[in-house]
């Protein structure tokens, strides 16, 4: 039975790519795995592609031992030499080796930082009494790109530079969504695509807690995915890309 999941997963992955896809989605979540007397920390790369015809698909999933650029970028490669093609943009969290890989990998392709991510990140800078009103603020923000000159000013005022310094290095990663249809702001902005994924993996592996070996890891999880990537491909259209 492990041999025919075996053979299925693999078919998965190593499947052709053979529809435009408009945009990536890109995470890595971690787990466990036993790595010969010891029990290490490894990534899951996942990869989702919202096609130039509005539907979602998983294009594949990779064990890695870290997030470094180059193990992204080869991983890209692949994808890449599977049929991947038309890539518009490229939305990820802000982890320094996505960036680089994107940059390296889809020349022409702009990168969106995970508006979450980024808020998330920009509270860390700051004490906690500053939280309820920057978070406020910095919602509105997002929404709306001309006022962000206008929320730097505030955090300045407050004494936060550091955050005001957090929005200036990355203000021309955040609102690159805007150069689409505006129907598709709201799903361009983050990767809360993967993120819901990443949530149903942790919490259909809890029972597991350790993994025996890469194989076992990669028998499960992406067993998971494609039963999702199932249920996108079924489903309805993810995004509208025609000007409404």
């Amino acid at each position: 039975m492990a041999k025919e999941l075996d053979t299925a997963v693999h078919q998965f992955l190593d499947r052709p790519i053979d529809d435009e896809i408009a945009f990536l989605v890109v995470d890595a979540s971690y787990f466990k795995v036993k790595d010969g007397a010891r029990y290490v920390s490894k990534a899951l790369f996942v990869v989702a592609g919202i096609r130039a015809d509005g539907y979602r698909e998983i294009l594949g999933a990779r064990i890695a031992d870290g997030e470094d650029g180059l193990l992204w970028e080869g991983y890209f490669d692949e994808l890449k030499a599977r049929g991947l093609h038309g890539v518009k943009m490229v939305i990820s969290d802000g982890h320094r080796g996505i960036m680089q890989a994107v940059q390296h990998s889809f020349t022409g392709a702009a990168w969106q930082l995970c508006q979450v991510h980024f808020m998330r990140n920009i509270l860390k800078t700051m004490a906690k009494k500053y939280w309820p009103e920057v978070s406020f603020e910095m919602k509105a923000a997002m929404n709306s790109p001309e006022s962000v000159p206008a929320f730097r000013e505030r955090l300045l005022s407050l004494g936060l530079e550091k955050p005001a310094d957090m929005l200036d290095r990355y203000h021309d990663s955040l609102f690159n969504y805007a150069a689409f249809p505006r129907q598709c702001w709201r799903r361009l902005r983050t990767t809360n695509m993967l993120e819901r994924i990443n949530l149903e993996l942790k919490r259909r592996t809890r029972k597991v807690g350790a993994f025996p070996g890469e194989q076992s890891l990669l028998r499960l999880t992406v067993s998971i995915l494609m039963d999702i990537n199932e249920e996108w491909l079924t489903g309805r259209k993810y995004l509208s890309l025609e000007e409404s």
